[in-house]
């Protein structure tokens, strides 16, 4: 029974610290078609993996505790990022971009977010502020706002959530009125990552002043210059974790907006913010992941080269057994952001599991960096070891809104916390 133990042991050792992903076991075979599903990444996803993979553990990594602890925010590193074509990976070919799917911008999230998810936030807020132009913009406005993207390593921002309606989108004030050939905004946003470095914002408003209006049909989505007069940044927020990212609240008062800057027309707004968060959530699944290995990662390389009771920590059963239960929630994980993205890159609609993936790999993400933080011990509760930051960084995860949608006999279905919505 020892042997065999010392043998798992030898195992553990093998395939320890920053060197272990289930996808990198030699390649198999291609499946012929119609075999059902293919595990095996194509050349250019590995491609773009390695690049992530590379940047995240030589660049990121070593300037990652600097950034938690000053609260600085990553310009070199995004820029960086932009010249390996590591951000923006959405924008489509007819704008310049790489035009990359869900799919392929997953496998760059967690490979980013395992360097720091701080980082990987204030670098991913393009996409939410960016998909909505993508789904819903229309040739000019496309050309016009993602473009630019491409010419330099510019930032946009998300804004719907507000102090009195976090995630629920249908309960926001914020106000448009149209006058003549534009809408005048009024309103204040909150929580809006990279709120003060944004280029430009998407922002959702309510356009409809009946109060009970459909959701469908109150809301109106617009794209707005972040110079545009009446537009007025708030402070930066500080936050337990990811520090580094530009978290403000948002004014806008006697904002106008040219109706040029309408997505697709008055009161579809709520549709095209819901489309965004179908596209958006497996990423930050992935980025949860991401922030999962990391922590298993640093435990097992803590737990083989710490020795207690005269023996390696990784050789008491209690750490060899968390251990091994902390890699299967990582790789369940990893497959959920994994279904999501492949959902919505085969042409449907993914809300299901996009839901799944984000709620199911936020509490892997926090159950794992509390794991690795007690195999840690002492060690764990202090800053110049880096569990104690994962800890931190994971919490958003839990934080951010939990909605499964189900559909039974036709009807869908959305849970979140306690209230079901029909």
């Amino acid at each position: 029974m020892a042997a065999g133990f010392r043998r798992s042991c030898g195992v553990l050792r093998s395939i320890s610290y920053f060197g272990w992903r289930s996808q990198h076991t030699k390649a198999a075979p291609q499946c012929q078609p119609g075999l059902g599903f293919n595990f095996e990444f194509t050349e250019q996803q590995k491609e773009f993996q390695a690049t992530a993979r590379k940047f995240a553990r030589e660049e990121i990594i070593p300037v990652a505790a600097e950034y938690d602890k000053t609260g600085e925010y990553p310009v070199p590193l995004i820029k960086r990022a932009w010249e390996l074509g590591l951000i923006n990976v959405h924008i489509p070919q007819s704008c310049g971009g790489l035009g990359l799917g869900t799919f392929d911008a997953c496998l760059i999230a967690e490979e980013l977010a395992y360097g720091c998810t701080g980082i990987q936030t204030a670098m991913e807020a393009n996409s939410l502020g960016q998909i909505p132009v993508i789904i819903a913009g229309n040739h000019q406005q496309q050309r016009k706002y993602l473009g630019r993207f491409t010419e330099e390593p510019l930032m946009c921002a998300y804004c719907v959530t507000e102090p009195g309606a976090g995630s629920d989108v249908a309960g926001i004030k914020t106000k448009a009125e149209k006058k003549g050939d534009e809408y005048i905004i009024n309103g204040q946003k909150m929580w809006i990552t990279n709120g003060g470095k944004a280029n430009w914002y998407f922002v959702l408003a309510r356009s409809d002043p009946d109060p009970k209006a459909s959701a469908s049909k109150a809301f109106t989505g617009f794209i707005v210059e972040a110079d545009t007069p009446g537009v007025q940044i708030g402070r930066k927020e500080l936050n337990m974790g990811q520090r580094c990212s530009d978290t403000r609240g948002i004014v806008f008062e006697d904002v106008r907006v040219p109706k040029e800057n309408v997505l697709i027309g008055e009161g579809a707004g709520f549709k095209i913010a819901m489309g965004a968060f179908d596209k958006t959530r497996p990423t930050v699944a992935a980025a949860a992941v991401g922030l999962a290995q990391r922590a298993l990662d640093e435990a097992t390389k803590y737990a083989l080269e710490r020795n207690t009771f005269g023996k390696p920590l990784v050789e008491h059963q209690g750490v060899s057994f968390l251990l091994a239960e902390m890699a299967m929630k990582v790789e369940l994980a990893r497959l959920s952001y994994q279904r999501a993205a492949w959902e919505i890159d085969s042409g449907r609609r993914n809300t299901y599991y996009a839901s799944i993936a984000k709620a199911f790999a936020g509490d892997v993400a926090n159950q794992l960096a509390t794991d690795a933080v007690q195999i840690f011990g002492g060690n764990g509760f202090n800053t110049e070891y880096p569990v104690e930051k994962l800890m931190r960084d994971a919490k958003i995860y839990q934080v951010r809104l939990k909605m499964i949608f189900v559909v039974y006999d036709g009807i869908e279905y959305s849970f979140i916390n306690d209230r079901v919505n029909f």
